[in-house]
């Protein structure tokens, strides 16, 4: 390291990039980062035993939605969890608050839920987000290679939402990155987790373009079966009225979109920013669709005129941009498409425009929370609190953003490059 070298002396993007190429700060920040982690994790798992660090009874987050889902696979009413009226009964009586968490998933989640329930609400807490933050930071390690900190790094505030909530954003990250892999490798088992994609079915959507597009076959018709199979499995176990249950809770959901009552600042969709700017709902849902439809043209594009790597990376991005219901704790899929980007964007894109996509990611990923902060206790995760939401405008500006670093036809630009190597240790 040259002398006088040090931290403070770093620019924010640097502060990034040098773990690409300096094994001891990779080191050193995964262990912070980690670390941070785990502490988060803890003091989740000690709120869902019980334990309250601000004295306060805890509110119920997306995992204790997962767990009364599960209880009632077993007791064999699932039904009532796609009617808001029943199962708001049911929030109720666990927190003694009204909350605003429907039940939208497919019959297979209910599936993947249910054995949860048979543990103590903290112990199945624990056991689905450690295994499942474990999946995907595997798959997040063995896409990115030397990347994968500076990844990390500017995911950590997706990651730590995603751990606070207990969501499933780290299954659905998991199953996409090892996607990503199989098409890669030009396998058609990629199918595999794409087709298990079903549990959100409307985050596969950019990727099953991407298959039909590249004319991967093999991969379709894998996918298709899984989807398939899983559901004859999910009818066999639960009954064949699950579906009309789904059907009828799905108009549900529709109607409270409409009427602006899921939490919009959380959403990082085009339709979440309209709404929250008092835009009626048919022209959110419009410019929704024109935004969509651009997101997969892109993809289209991108598969036509990038290397894999790039188009999977362009993909994953794009993907979180097509449906109105995507959330933050849905952005460890971003991390996925920025793993595979980065090697490109670093030598490519010039040191503002990296700035601008690591702080438009890190905004992305903690902007809805830092607005929630803004909320009395009342009005957290209940009906009509509809504070601003801009977390669909930065994500479609990264889009925007990578595709022009990636078309670039200049030679790479590498001052950020020189910069990291002469302080590499």
């Amino acid at each position: 390291m040259p002398s006088g070298w040090g931290w403070g002396q770093m620019t924010f993007v640097e502060l990034i990039e040098i773990s690409r190429s300096c094994e001891a700060k990779r080191r050193t920040y995964l262990v912070i980062i980690l670390c941070a982690l785990a502490l988060i994790f803890a003091i989740s798992v000690a709120e869902f035993s019980g334990f309250s660090l601000s004295g306060k009874a805890r509110e119920l987050v997306d995992f204790d939605d997962f767990y009364i889902a599960g209880q009632l696979v077993w007791r064999g009413e699932i039904d009532k969890a796609y009617r808001f009226a029943t199962m708001s009964e049911m929030q109720k009586a666990i927190s003694g608050t009204e909350f605003f968490l429907p039940w939208t998933y497919p019959p297979q989640f209910d599936l993947l839920v249910a054995p949860l329930a048979l543990l103590p609400l903290a112990m199945a807490y624990a056991l689905f987000v450690s295994a499942t933050l474990g999946a995907y930071l595997l798959t997040l390690r063995r896409i990115g290679g030397t990347n994968f900190v500076s990844a990390l790094i500017v995911m950590c505030p997706a990651i730590l939402i995603t751990i606070k909530c207990g969501q499933n954003g780290f299954l659905t990250g998991t199953l996409i990155g090892l996607a990503c892999l199989g098409l890669q490798a030009n396998s058609a088992w990629a199918g595999l987790p794409l087709g298990l994609m079903i549990v959100k079915p409307h985050l596969a959507i950019g990727f099953a373009l991407y298959t039909l597009v590249t004319r991967r076959w093999g991969t379709a018709i894998v996918a298709a079966a899984t989807v398939l199979a899983t559901s004859v499995i999910a009818t066999v176990l639960l009954g064949a009225s699950v579906w009309t249950a789904v059907f009828d809770g799905a108009k549900e959901a529709r109607i409270f979109l409409e009427q602006g009552f899921y939490p919009l600042h959380r959403m990082i969709s085009t339709y979440a920013v309209l709404r929250s700017l008092q835009a009626p709902a048919f022209v959110a849902m419009a410019a929704q669709i024109c935004v969509a439809l651009g997101a997969l043209g892109v993809i289209a594009f991108a598969s036509r005129r990038l290397n894999v790597r790039q188009s999977l990376g362009v993909t994953a991005i794009a993907s979180l941009l097509i449906s109105p219901y995507a959330y933050d704790y849905d952005l460890p899929i971003l991390g996925i498409g920025f793993a595979f980007l980065l090697p490109d964007l670093v030598c490519q894109g010039s040191e503002r425009e990296r700035l601008s996509l690591y702080c438009l990611a890190i905004f992305v990923g903690i902007f809805g929370v830092a607005q929630a902060e803004q909320l009395p206790d009342a009005a957290r995760n209940s009906v009509g609190a509809a504070p601003l939401s801009l977390a669909g405008l930065a994500l479609a500006a990264m889009l925007a953003l990578s595709c022009r670093i990636l078309l670039r036809k200049d030679e790479p630009r590498l001052e950020g490059i020189s910069a990291i190597s002469s302080s590499t240790v």
